[in-house]
């Protein structure tokens, strides 16, 4: 009979075998991931913290800047606010209701239709801006101008030649104030260029400019409606350089420590200064016995170790000696902070 021949392996493995080689392979051939920074240096691994960008609509600003931009529009409302009460002779309430950045496309996608749009140029600068006004508060405006009351008008409709001629100064005194706020860094002037009503068909700029959007709530009379002001980023670029190169050097200005300057005004101020040595002690039996006359012993180094106080405020150490018939005191350092307290004759400490 013929021997049976032993079992072999099969020549196929299971699934499990598989995801069992394959997790093996990984983790000897994983190699280990590391962090670079931008500036080429390897970081420490740990925790990471992710943020989404979206590379669609990238921010210029950074929040330090836009903080800032926030601010100073804060006080162009203030001043358009008091400036507009007065040319309508009732109050002309304004808020800031929102400062970003958008795209073009996504700034003229949100005007509303029917609106009132006010195309301007600054001045030198290049470029051209977007002034969205709700026609409901321009027909109140307008309204207002022409001896009104200024009550809301409830009409949806888009602006007369005469209505927008009669809206244009207010406009005109709008955007005035907004180029004020920029007068430390460049005069700026602002020109109309023209007028529409519909946003969709605008195109002042590529549709992938970042536009600085300022939204303003507009409360005359019983009218509250919106003010949006749109303008290029590559429009007030040169305005924002030059206002943090100005912040830079008015920061590197204040860091800078002021050296002291002597004034006439000082010759004539008397300062009391007097000499004294600390480290001498003398128990309490010693200092009741003593009497007229009496010798007290000092040691030589003592001399040395001389303070002087200007105003009873230790400031130096110096060394007694004589000077023909004076008792005088050369100085040979000037004491630090930390070396000005001491203990006074009652117990309490100097500082």
């Amino acid at each position: 009979m013929a021997d049976t021949p032993a079992p072999t392996a099969p020549d196929f493995l299971d699934q499990s075998e598989i995801d069992k080689l394959l997790a093996q392979t990984e983790e000897t051939q994983a190699p280990k991931r590391q962090l670079i920074r931008a500036d080429g240096a390897k970081a420490s691994s740990g925790p990471l913290k992710v943020e989404a960008y979206d590379f669609r609509n990238p921010a210029f600003l950074s929040e330090v800047e836009l903080r800032r931009l926030r601010l100073l529009h804060e006080d162009f409302i203030r001043y358009l606010s008091a400036r507009l009460s007065l040319y309508m002779r009732m109050e002309f309430g304004l808020k800031m209701a929102k400062l970003t950045t958008v795209t073009y496309s996504k700034f003229t996608e949100s005007l509303p239709n029917p609106t009132h749009l006010s195309m301007f140029k600054v001045e030198p600068l290049v470029g051209v801006g977007i002034l969205d006004i709700n026609p409901r508060l321009a027909l109140t405006i307008a309204d207002r101008l022409l001896g009104g009351r200024g009550h809301s008008v409830k009409a949806e409709r888009y602006l007369t030649e005469i209505e927008v001629a009669l809206i244009e100064d207010v406009i005109l005194i709008l955007l005035e104030e907004w180029c004020g706020q920029w007068k430390v860094e460049q005069e700026l002037r602002p020109v109309i260029i023209g007028h529409e009503n519909n946003g969709r068909f605008l195109q002042t700029s590529p549709k992938d400019a970042i536009v600085l959007a300022l939204a303003l709530e507009a409360n005359f009379g019983d009218c509250s409606e919106q003010i949006q002001i749109g303008v290029p980023y590559y429009t007030i670029e040169p305005v924002v350089k030059k206002m943090q190169i100005r912040r830079q050097k008015d920061t590197a200005v204040s860091q800078t420590e002021k050296r002291a300057a002597w004034h006439p005004a000082y010759d004539r101020i008397t300062v009391p200064v007097c000499a004294e040595w600390q480290n001498l002690e003398l128990s309490l039996r010693e200092v009741a016995s003593l009497r007229v006359g009496d010798v007290i012993e000092m040691p030589p180094a003592i001399f040395s170790d001389t303070r002087v106080l200007l105003n009873n405020t230790p400031k130096f150490v110096g060394t007694v000696g004589l000077d023909t018939d004076h008792v005088a005191v050369q100085l040979t350092r000037k004491l630090r902070s930390e070396e000005t307290s001491y203990a006074k004759p009652d117990g309490r400490k100097n500082s």
